[in-house]
């Protein structure tokens, strides 16, 4: 695997544990002649307060490995770790936990509560946990995505920007270990996805937070600290401090 631009990690994320890491992940879908092998022994490590997107071609399996990440999809073979939990092992209760209290989710389609204004929708997981939520970091979150007006409007008076912001807000209130963003720009316009993404830096640059998001925008990924790339179901390739340009090189190199 070739490493381009490398930069020297800070200490601090040099020292700490990954947030989350692939070993030896395999998952294959169908059986026999009809099975597909989205993963193929992959291994990968997530940093802790570091932004890493995951790109690759179609059909590579990048959303494969976020999802088996994120526990919403089980592997075939191997292992995955959020900080010193292999989750695979963990019932179903343990695992639901899990995802509550150390995992945070962006999705492309929001996922918001369309009954709930701006403010409820951010703090529903809190609410479901039966917490209450850290009210320095609420008005932090809530100030940094610009809504602070909009708190009280229901999801269809927002626009798909303001709506993927509250969905971003909503991951970040709980404090979780690691956000996992899955095409969080794919449905917005240019100017809502780089608003949306300099939320994200933002949090990792004012919140320490981790950040593992799939994308197939070079633009999008060019905000992350670190790109792995993933072809045929392993990783091919990485890059620090990644550009446009750079990303666009090695995707071009994957036949993306």
């Amino acid at each position: 695997m070739t490493e381009h631009r490398a930069a020297p990690p800070t200490t601090a994320v040099a020292a700490s544990r990954p947030a989350a890491r692939a070993l030896h992940a395999t998952k294959v879908y169908g059986r026999e002649d009809a099975s597909v092998c989205a993963l193929d022994d992959l291994s990968a490590d997530f940093a802790s307060g570091q932004f890493t997107a995951i790109m690759g071609p179609s059909g590579s399996g990048k959303s494969t490995l976020l999802h088996c990440l994120a526990g919403l999809d089980n592997l075939t073979s191997g292992e995955v770790f959020i900080g010193d939990t292999e989750i695979g092992s963990l019932k179903d209760t343990e695992l639901t936990l899990l995802r509550r209290r150390r995992i945070g989710f962006i999705f492309q389609s929001f996922n918001l509560v369309p009954t709930l204004n701006a403010l409820d929708n951010i703090t529903l997981p809190l609410a479901i946990a039966g917490a209450q939520p850290d009210g320095a970091l609420l008005n932090d979150v809530v100030s940094s995505i610009g809504l602070t007006d909009r708190l009280k409007h229901r999801p269809s008076e927002l626009s798909g920007g303001q709506q993927q912001r509250v969905a971003a807000a909503r991951a970040l209130v709980s404090r979780p270990d690691i956000i996992f963003a899955d095409e969080p720009t794919g449905n917005l316009d240019s100017r809502s996805g780089a608003e949306l993404l300099g939320f994200l830096r933002a949090a990792v640059e004012n919140f320490a937070q981790t950040i593992v998001m799939v994308t197939h925008d070079p633009l999008a990924a060019a905000h992350a600290d670190r790109v792995v790339f993933i072809a045929d179901g392993k990783t091919v390739d990485e890059m620090s401090s990644p550009t446009a340009d750079g990303i666009l090189d090695v995707m071009k190199h994957l036949g993306a």
